[in-house]
């Protein structure tokens, strides 16, 4: 979905609703615990929340008269996310919705009973989320990010498509993000199979961004990959800003960075997971059983292009790889 389409549909909604809607009279309401690891007052966050509630109205689900939802936002704090998860859980309800991977992980490790749907998870099995993507065995099921950590390396291949010659790529990356651990490695093995040097960068926060960059300028890396995660979501705009002062063709996981100002993404439609989480919170309603839920694994890939900030950068995107993107930026 294009950042247009995204203001059209936020424009459109109702207004953000109080952190829980009212309960049936008489009982019969079906109550969500939402853990997010975002920010409460981002637009992308709040849209893909309103994706969510309103494929739950379209599978009969009205807030008010048959269910409600209590939500916990870590604002990008994750963590907080061990706190707010013990309090939905102290609430009982039917069923946790939690994303991405850090709030997965906090439900998770705060409950084993209540069935959680997990939103935008790298990696649940190697994280001990799932015994396997077919059967997961526990009270955990939902939407993984990706259909491997091999996703990452995919798109350091295409960034290095874009700079033939690239030499140094830095990996920037949240160590509070239980998922980056094993995602970096991933692409670390990819950089240095492609015959590039991996330079990994930590930041915990907007305040080390500035830092980050300047450790990068030290070590003269050509490009940068983004790990996804809620920081370079929630500071897209400021880290396409830091990467185009720095000259440096950035990767990233999501069309909305791009759609920011960085130069390419490849990864998952942002949207959808939220949209699918809502048939997996219909199902457990309905008495399926996490543990028989496969985890879904996303089907399509977009590869967004800006070249308007490839001009800025002076980077020729190759006529083969435009031809192959899902939106080029103009």
């Amino acid at each position: 979905m294009r950042r247009r389409e995204f203001i059209a549909l936020f424009s459109a909604t109702a207004v953000w609703p109080p952190d829980v809607w009212g309960q049936q009279p008489g009982g019969g309401t079906a109550r969500i615990g939402w853990l997010a690891a975002g920010a409460r007052h981002d637009p992308v966050a709040r849209l893909a929340h309103e994706v969510f509630r309103q494929e739950l109205r379209v599978l009969g689900y009205a807030e008010g008269l048959n269910i409600a939802i209590e939500q916990r936002f870590a604002d990008r704090d994750l963590g907080r996310l061990p706190q707010l998860a013990a309090e939905l859980v102290r609430l009982k309800p039917d069923i946790i919705v939690a994303a991405p991977t850090p709030a997965a992980v906090a439900a998770r490790k705060a409950t084993d009973t209540i069935p959680i749907v997990m939103i935008n998870v790298g990696d649940p099995i190697g994280l001990g989320l799932v015994a396997s993507l077919a059967r997961p065995g526990g009270n955990v099921t939902g939407l993984s990010y990706s259909v491997g950590l091999e996703t990452l390396g995919k798109g350091l291949e295409l960034l290095k498509d874009i700079i033939p010659n690239l030499r140094v790529v830095a990996i920037l990356a949240n160590p509070a993000n239980p998922a980056h651990g094993l995602a970096v490695e991933n692409v670390e093995t990819a950089a240095r199979n492609l015959g590039i040097q991996p330079y990994s960068v930590d930041v915990r926060g907007p305040g080390e961004f500035d830092s980050a960059f300047a450790a990068m300028a030290m070590e003269r890396v050509g490009a940068i990959m983004i790990m996804p995660d809620v920081l370079s979501v929630g500071h897209a705009d400021r880290l396409a800003e830091l990467a185009l002062r720095n000259q440096l063709p950035s990767m990233h996981a999501f069309r909305v960075e791009v759609e920011a100002g960085g130069l390419i993404s490849y990864g998952p439609s942002f949207l959808e997971p939220w949209r699918r989480a809502a048939t997996f919170v219909d199902k457990l309603l309905k008495g399926a059983k996490p543990r028989d839920l496969p985890v879904e694994q996303p089907t399509k890939f977009e590869l967004v292009i800006n070249l308007k900030t490839a001009k800025a950068l002076g980077v020729m995107i190759p006529p083969t790889l435009l031809a192959r993107a899902d939106e080029v930026i103009e």
